[in-house]
């Protein structure tokens, strides 16, 4: 993918090992289990696809923590706009989340998504972070980037309703508890659709 976007690209992070799913007891990794009949990995990709925004996987990376994951996205689409990093444990993001990030970006170097004072995902970065992004590697993730564009003012808080930035799947118990979350959203869906 080496073309010239006038968005930012949504990347995926989806090479992680989900050890703290499997020692609370999951069968399989967390990207797989299912939720409403799909895996949670499906579903992070559907609200992107609803989004209307490009996406790109993160499927394996140069390391094992999330700033190589993040390096490795940023570096397979680096023509973006931007990019929002979302991790793909977060099965009940809103496409409409992703959407007001992506807008925000035109006028914030970065953007944090806020739901109830939580800081949640996709993190937002402008093309002009694109070097710092993805010469990234290790454990710590984006956090100095953050943390040198606040100190510049070019750091957007964005408080979003969408209990689902902050509702990532670490454990069995996040994923019975991301179930019930989707059949409550489903079933008051459906009554505002009559």
């Amino acid at each position: 993918m080496n073309t010239a976007h006038d968005q930012p690209v949504v990347i995926i992070l989806a090479a992680g090992k989900g050890e703290r799913f499997r020692a609370s007891g999951g069968r399989q990794h967390k990207l797989d289990a299912p939720i409403a009949g799909l895996p949670v990995l499906q579903h992070v990709i559907r609200a992107v696809e609803q989004s209307g925004l490009q996406m790109y996987i993160v499927r394996s990376a140069s390391g094992p923590g999330m700033g190589d994951s993040i390096g490795a996205g940023v570096a397979a689409v680096p023509n973006a706009a931007g990019w929002l990093i979302l991790p793909g444990d977060l099965p009940l993001v809103q496409p409409d989340s992703l959407q007001r990030v992506a807008r925000a970006l035109a006028t914030h170097a970065v953007v944090l998504p806020q739901y109830q004072q939580q800081r949640g995902h996709p993190v937002g970065f402008r093309r002009d972070c694109f070097d710092a992004l993805a010469g990234l590697s290790g454990a710590t993730g984006a956090s100095a980037i953050v943390q040198a564009r606040r100190r510049a003012g070019e750091v957007l808080d964005l408080v979003l309703d969408d209990a689902g930035i902050v509702s990532d799947i670490d454990s069995v118990e996040d994923l019975a508890r991301a179930e019930a979350m989707f059949t409550r959203m489903q079933a008051s869906s459906a009554i505002g659709e009559k």
